[in-house]
């Protein structure tokens, strides 16, 4: 029940354009990696990527536990913290979409069908309301191209 009611008070926090505060402390030297991509490779479709973490745990979304998140994948958009919303998406719930790609059930690996071209990835870790951790927990971002 706890669970449904922390759900369901950022949900309408972030309808009514309120935002629950990046509030939740992430340890220092904690870090999000990619296991298996580094920036300039050169792969095939379908791509899996593999998750890595540091200095952290991993939890599902709505499991409230000091030191944990769950990972977040971000897709060919500007890193987190910059570009049009900029540092409101640092004290919000990321959204969910295409270009947003959640694991809230504490997933650490991904397959995903990427067009041919280059994409931008990079790794974010969201708290138990898929808001990023203070400071951000976030890898750098790479870029890779799909042949």
């Amino acid at each position: 029940m706890k669970k449904f009611i922390a759900i369901t008070i950022a949900a309408l926090l972030s309808l009514t354009g309120l935002a629950i505060a990046g509030e939740t402390p992430a340890p220092e030297g904690a870090a999000v990696y990619f296991v298996n991509l580094k920036d300039g490779d050169k792969v095939s479709s379908p791509v899996t990527i593999i998750f890595g973490l540091k200095g952290m745990g991993i939890a599902p979304a709505g499991v409230e536990k000091e030191n944990t998140g769950h990972h977040h994948l971000l897709v060919d958009r500007p890193p987190l913290g910059e570009g049009e919303d900029g540092k409101d998406e640092l004290n919000a719930n990321l959204p969910a979409d295409e270009n947003h790609i959640h694991f809230g059930k504490g997933q650490t690996e991904k397959t995903l069908e990427l067009k041919s071209g280059k994409h931008t990835l990079q790794m974010v870790l969201g708290d138990h309301n898929h808001i990023p951790h203070n400071p951000p927990v976030t890898s750098k971002v790479i870029t890779i191209t799909v042949e």
